[in-house]
């Protein structure tokens, strides 16, 4: 068969997943081509936190908490779907810390393992910490080159100042809180940002990559380090099987359709479907918008389209990793909602005005809450985060920027906030019955005067203490609602990406529905079927399995023998 161009390994999409699956083939020796469908570089992986969930790691074990992989598996697999297999869950349990281990050898990506606590403590198996990992530091994008600099896809909204200036995780917690010397971290942030002046009259992005930056950065540098190359605005068109196997891909190229030959594999990263409308429609009736994801604009499905155009199976549709959601108009995504659910002073009520749930929740979680208790007369997108005058001058609430004057804030983000000098007025304002309101926050201001949540438990676990204020006691989660003026700003149901897509093995191949594999077709991160099932066990839990099945993919497709 004639190809227009013949490579060994083909990666289609540029995210953490596709790029260690094209770095560990590179590296091995094998041709490798990475192509992406947009005009940027990085995929949903950039707008992350960068953190990745993986037990067992050497990082762990160096910090004095080491973990036992089978209670790890024991967790996940309590959490996970009755349709993932246990050679699945095992795949990832035993070889994530492997994966960590190389990329901090081959790409010198440097994570730390974080005392952050997993998010169902409730579930055996759980540990309040040190599977998450995340990278502390930050790296200048002039080790990259101008150009991958330009064409990286920017940070998410929700992780930057402003859209702007990049934070690391722990300056984050430093300005939020305040402690002493506060105000010196953030002369240096701001100090850094303002004093690089060629980039400044070039530019209002930062040069200081942090999180998922960090991350892309990190792994972009390796792999221009083996010459391979990477194509923009290059979408897969399909795929190319000859006689049951899968020799290749069609890649439309510089307004070209290129036959492009892969000897030994395709690998498909090219993320989820949650920005196609029509199937978000079919399979995520309860946020069918794609503009309530907080996902990069390109994740449009066309992979999984042109992998079951040559037999692939799918499982769980259905799933996502829910999230509630800011919603700014004339922005091109939704903004995850993190810390602001955990913080005092506030609550969450559906549109009957009532409580429904911990607020502190992880966001998946608090998502699946969002949808279960979902119904007529109470419905719960949007639902509304009700604050105090206290929490308007210490926190952000999404786009709401403490210490700005209301009448400051940008004319889109004055157009959601609501404010009043009274809570009957707030409920009027939203259209929520004053006298519900006035009732459900006397009710939680009682319960903060007991210093414990008696109707849903914020508070109780470690991981809704991890964002709440350490300035408040008993519970850094909860503080009266009582200080006018009152605030209200809605929450939607959204999401960070689709998490069922194309059936997979421990291997990263895609199945068939005989459960046979597709030869030569491998899929990684939010295109396959997560190994989490409907599940999301830590931070962390989409981009560690995701860079794990692709670096176990790539070492499938060149043949690297397992102890490598």
């Amino acid at each position: 068969m004639a190809f227009d161009m013949d490579v060994d390994v083909l990666v289609v999409g540029s995210g953490a997943g596709a790029l260690v699956a094209a770095l560990r083939a590179a590296k091995a020796g094998a041709g490798v081509l990475i192509v992406e469908k947009g005009k940027l570089w990085g995929g949903t992986s950039a707008t992350s936190g960068g953190g990745i969930w993986i037990p067992g790691s050497h990082l762990a074990e160096a910090a004095g908490h080491p973990d036992d992989l089978d209670e790890a598996f024991a967790y996940v697999r309590r959490l996970t779907a009755p349709n993932v297999a246990d050679d699945q869950i095992h795949a990832f349990i035993d070889n994530a810390h492997r994966m960590l281990a190389w990329i901090e050898r081959e790409a010198d990506v440097q994570y730390a393992a974080l005392p952050y606590p997993d998010y169902y403590p409730e579930t055996k198996g759980s540990r309040e910490g040190f599977r998450t990992h995340l990278m502390p530091g930050s790296i200048d994008a002039r080790t990259l080159g101008r150009d991958a600099f330009d064409t990286m896809q920017r940070a998410s909204p929700a992780a930057s100042l402003w859209g702007r200036i990049n934070w690391k995780l722990d300056e984050t917690h430093i300005v939020l809180f305040r402690p002493n010397g506060w105000i010196k971290t953030v002369a240096k942030v701001m100090g850094s940002y303002w004093l690089d002046v060629p980039q400044r009259l070039r530019s209002p992005r930062d040069r200081r990559l942090t999180l998922g930056t960090a991350l892309l950065g990190q792994l972009r540098k390796a792999i221009d380090a083996t010459g391979t190359p990477l194509w923009l605005e290059s979408p897969l068109v399909s795929l190319i099987e000859e006689q049951g196997r899968i020799v290749g891909a069609v890649i439309r190229h510089e307004g070209r359709d290129l036959r492009i030959g892969a000897r030994q594999g395709v690998v498909l990263a090219a993320g989820g479907f949650e920005r196609n409308p029509a199937l978000r429609e079919e399979h995520l009736p309860s946020s069918s918008q794609p503009e309530a994801s907080g996902s990069q604009v390109n994740n449009q499905g066309d992979a999984l389209v042109a992998a079951q155009q040559v037999g692939a199976a799918v499982r769980n549709l259905d799933s996502a990793w829910w999230a509630p959601v800011f919603r700014v108009p004339g922005e091109d995504r939704a903004r995850l909602s993190t810390v602001e659910r955990a913080l005092p002073y506030s609550i969450i009520v559906n549109q009957a005005g009532r409580r429904y749930a911990n607020e502190a929740l992880s966001y998946h979680r608090f998502g699946e809450a969002m949808m279960a208790r979902h119904k007529p007369g109470a419905a719960t997108d949007p639902s509304w985060l009700i604050f105090d005058s206290r929490y308007r001058s210490r926190y952000p609430a999404g786009p709401v920027i403490p210490g700005m004057p209301d009448a400051m804030l940008p004319k889109d983000v004055r157009q959601i906030l609501h404010k009043a000098a009274t809570i009957a007025e707030l409920a009027a304002k939203t259209k929520l019955s004053p006298a519900v309101l006035e009732a459900t926050v006397t009710r939680f201001n009682t319960l903060v005067a007991k210093g414990r949540d008696e109707d849903f438990g914020r508070g109780d676990a470690a991981y809704d203490r991890l964002y709440g204020d350490p300035r408040v006691s008993p519970n850094p989660t909860l503080g009266t609602v009582e200080q006018a003026p009152f605030y209200a700003i809605p929450l939607h149901l959204g999401d960070i990406g689709t998490n069922g897509g194309l059936v997979t093995d421990g291997r990263g191949r895609v199945l068939r529905e005989d459960g046979g594999a597709i030869p030569g077709l491998y899929a990684v991160g939010n295109l396959a079927a997560s190994v989490m099932g409907y599940s999301y066990p830590g931070a962390g839990a989409t981009l560690g399995p995701a860079m794990t099945f692709g670096w176990l993919a790539a070492a499938d497709a060149v043949r690297i023998n397992e102890a490598a």
